[in-house]
């Protein structure tokens, strides 16, 4: 409710966990709030806590396999969860509006979907993953 997007809200949430200051974790979120870059893809909280998931687990490099297929293990078992919760992870689906189109962005402006509808999405995408963690 502060400005940040959905994806800087939840990652900044888990900076300090990450080791990450959290002007880098926000710049790092950026592109992927308004479900990737206003494309109505994954949901930017959902991409945030992924984002989270990779800094905590994620292989530094080819030699890495194990710590890989644990970021993807931790990742499945993330998106299971929120899919429970919700039906899916795509900002369109969840906002029913596509924020790619003018007419979707600004239905979704006019009514407020990223006021009433993202804290709540939000608020469960760190809940998950904190229990997770």
């Amino acid at each position: 409710m502060q400005g940040c997007n959905c994806a800087q809200a939840v990652s900044s949430v888990f900076a300090r966990d990450a080791g990450v200051p959290e002007e880098v974790i926000l710049r790092a979120a950026t592109g992927f709030g308004g479900g990737v870059g206003h494309t109505g893809g994954a949901c930017g909280a959902v991409s945030g806590a992924v984002l989270v998931i990779g800094l905590l687990f994620g292989s530094t490099g080819p030699e890495g396999k194990e710590a890989k297929e644990r970021t993807y293990a931790v990742t499945q078992e993330f998106i299971a969860r929120f899919v429970r919760k919700h039906g899916t992870v795509s900002c369109t689906g969840l906002l029913d509006c596509n924020l790619s189109t003018d007419e979707g962005l600004g239905r979704a402006r006019e009514q407020g979907l990223t006021r009433t509808l993202c804290p709540g999405y939000v608020r469960d995408a760190v809940e998950i993953l904190e229990r997770m963690l």
